[in-house]
């Protein structure tokens, strides 16, 4: 027997896609309370004249209120997004493309969210949330959660409270040293955000992502360097973005010689320093101080997160290859691209 939400894509389609235009207001808008109007257009990819009449409807049902600073979400508004998920997830068949891509790779868990995060703001701040979530539950009475850089960490980092460890110890390590300029999305910067955020504690690591073998054997002695190694060997999770090859290559201001290297070897995914090839294969390996990739074995789970379209065929590389991850956390977009037949 067909089920109602069967029948209504049959005959009315273009209700579902009303309904989920105004499931991603009510998304972006909780995830960024309160938001104006411009930032919230932006957001959900919607121009200011379509949102205005949108959030216009939203506020008649009192899902959302207008203040000074920006709308945010009633407490109507909360509960009917939380009633829309299990909903969306159906409409889109979420919950399967959970089950296959656990299958597919050999995963403990997928998790899934709505979107595409190259093309909405909020999917991303909704990865972050998706990563806290599964940290929460994966928690031990004392942790050790080792974690690299990049914006969804970063994400991961702001979506954080003080009850997600409820009692717990943690302690946060950076799994290597910074990359590149940015300090905001290096992985010390967000160890130190993250235990802000959950009353925990952070090490630094102060090292360059990549430095000279001379310089590496020398660093490894420095007792405040061993002693936060020593924390990533020890880590019972281990939280890390997954970033396409050549992006990740020129974002490191790799030398002409390896970026060749890279090139001809046809390298698609990139993780912790180590590149992969189509099948998973390590092609080459950054020196770096920090995690390695044996260090993952000894892992009690190691969760990777990623999103967009864009990023298919990297995370495809990358989860090919022996099973590195006990954890998926991407978006709708990308696990399509994960379930398309290579």
């Amino acid at each position: 027997m067909r089920t109602l939400i069967d029948i209504q894509k049959k005959l009315l389609p273009d209700l579902l896609e009303v309904l989920q235009k105004r499931y991603e207001i009510l998304q972006a808008i909780r995830l960024a309370q309160p938001v104006g109007r411009r930032m919230l257009a932006q957001s959900v990819g919607l121009t200011e004249r379509i949102l205005r009449s949108e959030v216009e409807f939203l506020k008649e049902q009192s899902l959302i209120t207008f203040q000074t600073k920006g709308m945010s979400l009633t407490e109507d508004g909360g509960l009917i997004l939380e009633d829309l998920q299990g909903v969306m997830s159906e409409i889109k068949g979420i919950h399967s493309m959970e089950e296959n891509l656990k299958k597919r790779y050999g995963l403990e868990e997928v998790a899934i969210v709505h979107g595409d995060s190259d093309q909405s703001a909020w999917v991303k701040k909704e990865l972050g949330a998706a990563c806290a979530r599964s940290i929460k539950s994966r928690l031990l009475a004392k942790n050790i959660i080792a974690v690299t850089g990049g914006t969804t960490m970063r994400e991961a980092a702001r979506a954080m409270t003080p009850n997600l460890a409820e009692g717990k110890e943690l302690i946060f390590v950076p799994a290597r040293g910074g990359i590149g300029t940015d300090v905001q999305n290096q992985a010390n910067s967000i160890v130190a955000e993250m235990a802000l955020n959950t009353d925990g504690v952070h090490k630094v690591l102060y090292a360059p992502d990549q430095i000279s073998q001379q310089a590496y054997q020398t660093m490894l002695q420095e007792p405040a360097i061993k002693e936060v190694l020593d924390l990533i060997k020890r880590s019972n999770i281990i939280l890390h973005g997954i970033g396409e090859a050549m992006t990740m290559a020129k974002r490191r201001h790799t030398s002409a010689e390896d970026m060749d290297k890279i090139r001809k070897a046809r390298a698609v995914s990139e993780a912790f320093g180590y590149y992969f090839d189509e099948k998973g294969r390590v092609i080459h390996k950054v020196d770096t101080i920090g995690l390695q990739l044996q260090d993952l074995a000894d892992a009690g789970d190691v969760v990777a997160v990623a999103g967009g379209a864009s990023k298919g065929r990297a995370i495809r590389s990358y989860l090919q290859g022996t099973p590195k991850a006990t954890v998926l956390i991407t978006d709708e977009a990308a696990a399509k691209r994960l379930l398309q037949e290579e």
